[in-house]
């Protein structure tokens, strides 16, 4: 059984295997952009991390129309794939500018988290989505919170509305403006399920359907 709270209503016409992707990565992605940082028309975004949840940040700072959208990862197939889905520019974590006003850390390390408030702007905020080891600490220039008005804010799961979120993301996708369909890296039969987290854990896909019942 599962709890009715964890049971929302989508149509009849919106296919299972797109309905699949807007679960957990998607939908904080999307709740760390639209209730954590309230991105706005016109803002410089930063995602550093272009996993699941990482490139969930980069549509939905698109589809909020931020002005910029910058992807930073170190392995380029993702920085490709983070373009075609609205990044508006891509690169590697030792070649990002700063000055953004909002910078999204979506790895779960201290040292990336460090690094995201240092690319944070004057008055931005910098936003943590991964999760961190809980011994992690990190070490920053206080006078820059107080001087330069920076903020640092924690998004648990974007901290979403799941009842209300994804029936906007739908409407969302219906428009065009979140092209889920680009995360699916392979549909697999549930019996593979340790080849698909280990091809997870390699960084070789991005989100994977699993199908019970299904041989292979």
């Amino acid at each position: 059984m599962v709890d009715r709270n964890s049971v929302v209503v989508i149509d009849e016409n919106v296919p299972l295997d797109t309905a699949a992707l807007f679960g957990c990565a998607m939908l904080t992605g999307f709740g760390a952009v639209t209730h954590t940082a309230s991105v706005r028309p016109g803002d410089s975004v930063a995602v550093l991390g272009l996993g699941g949840v990482g490139l969930a940040v980069v549509m939905s700072a698109a589809a909020a129309g931020a002005g910029e959208v910058l992807a930073i990862d170190p392995v380029p197939a993702k920085r490709e794939l983070a373009l075609e889905l609205g990044a508006t520019s891509a690169c590697a974590p030792d070649e990002a500018p700063g000055g953004h006003d909002w910078v999204f850390e979506v790895v779960g390390s201290a040292a990336v988290l460090e690094q995201a408030y240092a690319l944070t702007g004057r008055g931005g905020g910098t936003v943590s989505v991964g999760l961190p080891h809980p011994d992690a600490r990190i070490s920053l220039p206080a006078l820059n919170i107080v001087a330069e008005g920076r903020s640092i804010l924690g998004s648990y799961m974007g901290s979403a509305q799941p009842q209300q979120d994804i029936p906007a993301m739908l409407a969302l996708w219906r428009a065009g403006r979140l092209p889920v369909e680009k995360l699916k890296s392979d549909d697999l039969p549930l019996s593979d399920i340790n080849i698909a987290l280990d091809a997870l854990a390699e960084g070789q896909a991005v989100r994977q359907i699993l199908r019970p019942g299904v041989s292979a």
